[in-house]
């Protein structure tokens, strides 16, 4: 049986989780604190929603947490663009969590198109 560890989306929704947090703390600033704190939760949600719903073991129910991991990717994408035009977040730093975004979410939407294995199955 497969653990939701040998998923390839949620190695980079790790990815982006670590580059989030790694991120948010190089270039804390105090005005940026609730800003942050949002951005590190949305990218914890997308992580984690990948896993709860891979251990729910059912297809419905994980499409459904997929469906939640989109959503919290949007947020972090949303929040991210913000701390960049605050001047909170370097360039560099929005285009590589940018590109781990894109490819995330990518990923999530294309685990909604295909079937899917559960812990359960």
């Amino acid at each position: 049986m497969d653990k939701y560890q040998s998923l390839n989306v949620w190695k980079r929704a790790h990815e982006l989780l670590v580059s989030t947090l790694r991120a948010t703390d190089s270039a804390y600033h105090p005005r940026a604190r609730s800003l942050f704190e949002q951005i590190r939760r949305a990218a914890i949600s997308v992580e984690a929603n990948i896993v709860e719903g891979y251990a729910l073991g059912t297809p419905r129910q994980f499409r459904r947490h997929v469906r939640i991991a989109i959503g919290s990717a949007a947020e972090v994408q949303c929040l991210v663009r913000a701390a960049h035009e605050l001047e909170y977040l370097a360039a560099v730093e929005v285009g590589r969590l940018g590109a781990l975004l894109d490819e995330v979410r990518a990923m999530l939407f294309g685990l909604l198109r295909k079937p899917i294995r559960t812990e359960r199955q």
